[in-house]
């Protein structure tokens, strides 16, 4: 996957929300969503929306630390890299929370690379402007601290899983958590970036996707997968996936995800991947 680092000026990448001249979404990030509306007035005018694609690196390790951003639609990884170019994914983070905070507290500097795995749309402010924000408001701060337990239990589960659990119920995992952070059923995973945060080889993410699309939970199609039984892919993951659900709902109510999809949704997925043309891969 080619890696751009992230250069958007003031005036480019800004989200088109709606119709021209119309402000951008920036509570299509449940955590500024869940804000109390004096907190989020603080904020909204140093929130600036853009759209960012696959590959943009927002921090290398080390890296200084500006802005915290606030995913829509995009997801970024959290990954370590080796000294021989291997990752190894550490976090991901989508639109229940926000990400370049955790480690901005003291050292101000990036944990590891902060790469954007399926493009979108994101808010972002002024690291100082969300310090400011978190000393003057008692309720922010509590989430703010709600959502760091909650993103280092993501973390512990996901060293225990990478370690502990077959590829298969790793691979189900990674696509539910994918799924949780989309509106649609149709994701844009490819082979080769499921191998990179997995961890193993193509060859085996091919031999495991194409497991699950025999078994009826995913359709695959050029560019990507459509989810089709999510009910099945929660039965073929393994427990970490409830564990960091559980904690989510726990600790922020309504911010990571809905609970299931509809049959309706599934049916649509199932009709956007026999449209589109096979994987062959």
């Amino acid at each position: 996957m080619a890696l751009i680092r992230e250069r958007i000026m003031p005036s480019q990448g800004r989200h088109p929300s709606g119709a021209a001249g119309s402000p951008p979404d920036h509570c299509a990030n449940r955590f500024l969503a869940a804000l109390e509306a004096e907190d989020f007035a603080v904020l909204e005018p140093q929130l600036e929306a853009m759209i960012l694609p696959r590959g943009t690196v927002l921090y290398e390790p080390g890296d200084p630390i500006r802005y915290t951003y606030f995913p829509h639609d995009a997801i970024i990884s959290l990954v370590d890299v080796m000294e021989d170019g291997r990752l190894a994914e550490v976090a991901l983070f989508g639109r229940e929370g926000l990400l370049g905070l955790l480690s901005a507290f003291v050292s101000r500097e990036a944990f590891g690379r902060y790469v954007v795995q399926i493009p979108g749309s994101l808010s972002r402010v002024p690291l100082d402007a969300m310090h400011a924000a978190i000393q003057a408001s008692p309720n922010l701060q509590r989430q703010v601290l709600a959502y760091n337990e909650a993103l280092l239990a993501q973390a512990y589960h996901t060293v225990a899983c990478n370690a502990l659990h077959p590829v298969e119920v790793r691979c189900c995992r990674w696509i539910l958590s994918t799924h949780d952070r989309q509106d649609g059923d149709a994701l844009p995973l490819t082979h080769e970036f499921l191998a990179e945060m997995l961890g193993v080889q193509r060859s085996t993410v091919s031999t495991v996707l194409r497991g699950l699309q025999t078994a009826g939970l995913i359709e695959q199609f050029r560019g990507g997968i459509a989810v089709v039984d999510r009910a099945g892919l929660e039965r073929g993951a393994c427990e970490c996936y409830r564990k960091i659900r559980h904690r989510f709902a726990t600790l922020l109510p309504g911010t990571y995800a809905e609970a299931h999809r509809s049959d309706s949704q599934s049916s649509h997925a199932v009709s956007l991947a026999a449209a589109a043309p096979k994987a062959r891969r």
